[in-house]
C-alpha cells in the first residue's frame, strides 16, 4: 500500500474484515472495532438524522399526523369485569 494516499475508513475496515478471523493480530482486532464505531450510523459526522419513523414513534405521534396520539388504549377509556355466569353449580 502507497503511505502517500491514505485509504478510506470503509476500504480499510474491508480489507481487515478479508483477512480471516483466526489470521488477525490483537492489532488489526483494535482497528477493526475502533472503524466500526466511527462508522457507525450513530456516530457519523455531518449527516442529518434521517430515521424519522423511530423519531416519531418515540414522540408517539404518527409521521404523516401532527398532534396524532399513540396506538392502544384510548385515553378514558374504562374496562369492567365481566359478571360470573349463572348456572348449575
Amino acid at each position: 500500500m502507497n503511505e502517500s494516499q491514505p485509504t478510506s475508513p470503509r476500504l480499510r475496515l474491508q480489507a481487515l474484515l478479508a483477512v480471516p478471523d483466526r489470521q488477525r493480530t490483537d492489532a488489526q482486532w483494535d482497528e477493526i472495532n475502533e472503524l466500526e464505531i466511527m462508522l457507525a450510523p450513530g456516530n457519523r459526522e455531518g449527516i442529518p438524522e434521517q430515521d424519522t419513523r423511530r423519531n416519531a414513534a418515540a414522540s408517539g405521534a404518527h409521521p404523516n399526523k401532527p398532534g396524532g396520539r399513540p396506538h392502544g388504549k384510548r385515553p378514558g377509556k374504562k374496562f369492567y369485569k365481566r359478571p360470573p355466569k349463572r348456572g348449575a353449580p
